[in-house]
């Protein structure tokens, strides 16, 4: 295999810490009526021993996924944010503002342009990133992008899944195609150290389990002490070191069999189940765990975008929310938990959700 460079600092030293073999395009969902064998990839986590980088080792998919729609959880996390950033000071009286958004739907600029910012096509005052970086395969040059279009004196804010997380939570599935890094603060922080940029403050969010805010300026002084804090609780989570990532393999496996084990037990006992969320989290999930359509008969989603399709990897079809109705389950298996809420709310004839996350929890 050929020597992997850092997408961040360009090392070539580094381990494999996480693989979950090969896999389907997690983005990519066929028509239903489409029942050819998935090609499939290799998927894999490699952590930069010069940077502490976790990154994707190798990705020759191609984006394709189609939009879903935008989760209550992470409009209001948005709302929170912007409240938060202008509480601070940060967000200038007319200034601009620029967005790299995520593929996966979801802005902020309405949000901003109600606090007087005004879009720029050029250098802004404000860049706002909201899980938009992780989708650069070149880390190093994306960084370097945003750096140079951020005007004197402005602020660029970094929203991301804290890498602290994903190992403390065993959310072992955050590893998917198209996600070419994982940050940890401590990562991102030399990244943008890299770029002239020096970090200022953070928030925390409760989002996929634990998200960071991060603010950086180019002239700065200094991480504040939220950053600071940041820092050692990488340094204690272990976030770079390779042993540390040993347990997200076993939780891999772990999680796999107990999705199977309980899917296999409520159809021996006749149990209707139905699943909601087709989200690029549940691929690598169904098809380590063998999943099919016999098992989960469909996956319930609100995105008409992915109505009629199925999920990578498998023969279980994406079907609309009407279908609650109509085969009314006797329990739902919520692959996106942070949905929940909102769910509840929509579909109050759902007699049981089910987060599919706790199937797989290190406490059971």
């Amino acid at each position: 295999m050929d020597v992997h460079a850092c997408r961040a600092c360009r090392g070539t030293a580094g381990h494999v810490v996480l693989d979950l073999g090969l896999q389907p395009a997690c983005d990519y969902f066929p028509r239903r009526d489409d029942l050819r064998v998935d090609p499939v990839y290799p998927l894999a986590m490699w952590l930069c021993s010069s940077c502490g980088l976790a990154q994707l080792l190798v990705d020759p998919t191609v984006p394709e996924e189609p939009r879903g729609t935008e989760p209550a959880a992470l409009m209001a996390q948005a709302a929170d944010a912007v409240a938060r950033i202008a509480a601070a000071g940060l967000l200038p009286d007319g200034g601009t503002v620029l967005e790299y958004g995520s593929p996966h739907g979801g802005s902020w600029l309405d949000l901003l342009a109600a606090r007087g910012l005004v879009p720029s096509g050029g250098q802004a005052d404000v860049i706002v990133d909201c899980f938009g970086l992780m989708h650069a395969a070149d880390q190093r040059a994306a960084m370097a992008e945003r750096a140079e279009r951020l005007a004197p004196g402005g602020v660029l804010l970094l929203q991301y899944h804290a890498l602290s997380t994903i190992l403390a939570s065993g959310q072992w599935n955050a590893l998917r195609h198209g996600h070419y890094a994982y940050y940890s603060t401590t990562a991102l922080t030399a990244m943008l150290a890299q770029a002239g940029l020096r970090a200022l403050t953070a928030w925390r969010f409760d989002l996929y389990g634990g998200t960071v805010l991060l603010a950086a300026t180019k002239n700065g002084a200094g991480p504040d002490g939220v950053v600071e804090s940041l820092l050692a609780e990488d340094a204690r989570a272990g976030v770079r070191d390779p042993g540390t990532f040993a347990r997200l393999q076993q939780d891999m496996r772990a999680h796999a069999q107990a999705v199977h084990d309980w899917l296999a037990a409520h159809q021996a006992a006749g149990t209707a189940i139905l699943g909601y969320g087709a989200a690029s989290r549940a691929v690598a999930l169904l098809c380590q765990a063998h999943v099919d359509q016999t098992l989960l008969p469909a996956v319930i989603d609100a995105s008409p975008t992915k109505q009629g399709l199925r999920m990578p990897g498998t023969d279980i079809p994406v079907a609309a929310p009407d279908e609650l109705a109509a085969r009314s389950p006797d329990a739902v298996l919520l692959f996106v938990p942070d949905l929940l809420a909102e769910v509840r709310s929509a579909y109050p004839g759902v007699k049981r959700w089910v987060d599919v996350e706790t199937l797989g929890s290190r406490s059971l």
